[in-house]
Order: structure tokens, then sequence, then C-alpha cells
């Protein structure tokens, strides 16, 4: 994250902003950063691909997920016709973004093209995949926000720093395999970032959907880099929703309110209210009794604040570690075509979230990534899971709605909610593993 911060340059964006009224009724002021390390997309099957170059034409069987994006920059890259590469693609292991399989598939056509006639199967080993992939940007969040005694939200602002979220094939001006600048060809350009009306990357879910008089947002994406940095599943919308919920439960402490009633009173939303009142009986968020060890922790989001509604609801036990122990999850996706569909992306969703949340972090001394291994990047067993509940709201006479990564963002932050609840201290630092409790309450 030092080297995050103290980038040389950065582009600012100016996402949301309106004039900062002077509430003289604002009687609580919260500051607090809040930050995301470098993740890795951690596929349990590693990167390959198939090529093949009979001295015209170049055959490549690969995972990727855009085949012709990832001819035109081979293409590029290789200064050959278009038209003499053939990508079929076939089903590997999951991208959820973009991991190393264009890479790989590059790399296989180096190889194919110094042995003509012969095919090149070429797999990345487990090393190779968690220290060249194209990982998930860190993050540094910083929110400050005021909020009346009665629990009314007045003034908002936010500013986050994190690198780009696209190198895909043909979103750079040059082609980024790592293969080119391992052969001396350039350095690799810093990662784009999606502008906010396609979905955004920084800044996706970044301005708040609560009723708020005065909010200003801007998000800077950081040119200097040490690891290269690329899309992962909700890009930033892990981050940005960790860090906005989290802050609103801050708000509703310092107001002496229940966490979902302070949501309630700022939120005019309907569908955003019927997911949180949804969650909180599905939980029985009102009768639930704390131990010393337990309590449960909410959030609440709408998906690139244009797609479905989601509100989680979690339940953990602290010990001498984290046992997630029920997940609760309502969700609005408007008209509901297949619902086992929605089923198993808000449960995948929810899983692969309570694994980044507590566990994964990339680790990288010395300009080197040391964590190639799954004892040094540990992801969720299955020991870890706990019930995924979820119930649908389905709206059968509105548009249907994507559900895919609807539900990282609440989880993230009901899973953090929930531990600053048992711990009587908020976590700030993802991941929320024993290193950063510890660092958090000594």
């Amino acid at each position: 994250m030092e080297k995050l911060l103290s980038a040389s340059e950065c582009i600012p964006d100016v996402l949301a902003s309106s004039e900062l009224a002077v509430a003289e009724s604002a009687s609580i002021n919260i500051s607090q950063t809040y930050t995301r390390p470098y993740i890795a997309h951690a596929s349990i099957g590693t990167s390959c691909a198939i090529a093949q170059f009979d001295g015209n034409n170049l055959s490549i069987w690969t995972h990727s997920q855009g085949i012709f994006p990832l001819r035109a920059d081979i293409a590029t890259a290789l200064s050959m016709s278009p038209e003499h590469i053939f990508i079929e693609h076939l089903p590997a292991a999951g991208c959820y973004g973009h991991n190393p399989a264009d890479d790989v598939a590059f790399e296989a056509a180096l190889l194919a093209i110094a042995h003509p006639g012969n095919p090149i199967a070429l797999t990345w080993s487990r090393e190779d995949e968690l220290a060249w992939d194209p990982f998930g940007p860190a993050a540094v969040v910083d929110i400050s926000a005021s909020a009346t005694s009665d629990g009314k939200i007045i003034n908002w602002t936010y500013d986050s720093w994190s690198n780009g979220h696209s190198s895909r094939p043909t979103t750079l001006a040059t082609p980024a395999f790592w293969a080119e600048e391992l052969l001396g060809h350039g350095q690799l350009p810093p990662a784009s970032d999606p502008p906010v009306p396609t979905g955004g990357g920084i800044g996706r879910n970044a301005i708040p959907f609560y009723d708020i008089a005065a909010i200003n947002v801007q998000t800077n994406r950081a040119l200097e880099v040490p690891v290269r940095t690329s899309a992962m599943r909700a890009l930033g919308a892990h981050i940005n929703v960790f860090a906005t919920e989290s802050h609103i439960d801050e708000l509703a402490a310092a107001c002496n309110l229940d966490p979902i009633e302070f949501r309630l009173r700022n939120l005019s939303d309907q569908r955003a209210i019927d997911v949180l009142q949804r969650v909180s009986s599905m939980s029985k968020w009102s009768g639930y009794t704390a131990s010393d060890t337990s309590a449960l922790g909410v959030a609440v989001a709408r998906y690139k604040n244009k797609g479905a509604w989601c509100a989680t609801v979690a339940e953990l036990e602290v010990t001498d570690s984290i046992t997630v122990k029920n997940l609760w999850i309502a969700v609005d996706v408007g008209r509901v075509i297949n619902p086992d569909g929605v089923l198993n992306q808000i449960q995948g969703g929810a899983i692969q979230s309570l694994s980044w949340t507590l566990k994964e972090q990339v680790q990288i001394a010395g300009g080197i990534v040391t964590s190639d291994n799954w004892e040094d990047y540990p992801i969720a067993r299955f020991t870890d899971i706990p019930p995924v509940h979820v119930e649908i709201i389905d709206r059968p006479g509105e548009q249907s709605l994507g559900s895919g990564e609807t539900s990282i963002g609440p989880t993230a932050a009901a899973l953090g909610n929930a531990l600053a609840r048992a711990l009587g201290v908020r976590v700030v630092d993802l991941p929320l593993n024993s290193d950063n409790i510890l660092r958090t309450i000594s």
C-alpha cells in the first residue's frame, strides 16, 4: 500500500460533486481510511493453451474470455495478419476477470512458431499462476462523513486511489502480455480503467446510493505499480461497498441507532428498503442476541448503482479464529428467468467474497511476488463455507438484471461489520485476518 500511496503520478476523476452544505445540525463527524491488497485469481486449475503453426497459419486453443481481442493483440505482437490466426475457445479454469489465460495462449504461440508443424501444449505451474497473474488492484479509500444526531447523513466525501482495472487484450495501446516485456519489447503500460457510465472500475459503487444532501466522490488512478493489474470479478465494487457500508455502520453506532434502522432512515429507494427488510426477517435480526464471541453484521448495495439490489447479513463467531456461521442474502434482480441460476450466482459470489475478505492477499517483497503457493496465498476451503441462505424477490413486471457479481460487495461489508460488533473495534484493512486484527487492537 505504501508503494501505491506514493505513486508519482495519478489520474483523478471526479465522479460526483455537489456543494458541501454547512450543516449546523450535524453533530457526528467521522473520517476513516480503508484498504484492500492486491488479490490473485487463484483458480484451482492453472492456465493452459495449445498452439500449432504450419508455416503460414497459427491455430490456438484457449480458455480466454475474449478470443477476438486476443487474436488482434497476438497479431500485433507477432506482426501477423489476423486472417492467418485461428483461435478456438475451449472450457478450462474459469477466468472471472482477466487471468493468465491470454498470456499462456501467446506463449504457446511463440513456442509453436519456433517449432513449426508441432502442436505445443503449455500449462503454467501453480507458482507461475500465483506470481504472474494480472492481479486485482489494491486500493486505498478515504471517507469523511457527517450526520445529525437523529441519524440523517448530511455530507459525504469519498476519495480513492487504485490501479486501473483492465489490461485485457485491445484495451491498451500495446499488447500487455508478460512475454512482451520479458522478450525485451518494452515495459508493459499501466492498466486502463473502465468509465463509470459503462460500469466503472475504480469508481464502481463508489457513489453511495443513500439520500445525502452533499456528496463529493473522486477516484485516482495510480500509474506507478509494483505488479500488473487487470479485471477481477466485481472490480472496484468489492472495496467500495466494503468501505461505504463499514462507514455507514460507524455513523449508525455514533448515532446510537440500529444499523438497519439507520440505513432505512437514509434510503428512499423502495427496492433497497425491501431487500433490507427481507434480510432482516430472514436472519431474525431484531431478535438476535449477541454473545461475547458472536455477532451479526449487515450491508446493502445496488450493484453498479444501476443493477440488482442485494442485502447481506453475516453471523460470525470470533475466538482464536473467525468462523462464519451463516450468511443470509436477499436479492432483487428484477424479473427472474432462472431462479436456480440466480441462486447459484448469488451463493458463488458470496463464497468468493468471503475468501477475498477474510484470507486473500498477494505478498510482495523487494518487488517480487512471494505468495506463489497455497500456504502463502490461502483461499477459503470447504470447511470455511457456511450455509448461504438466499431469498429472491421476483419482480415479474420489471427488467431482468444480472446477478453474477451482486453479492460480492455486500458480503464483504457484512463480514466486516459483524467482526466490528464482535470485537468492539473496526478492522479497516483487508483481509480481515489475524495479522490485521492484531495490528488493529494492539
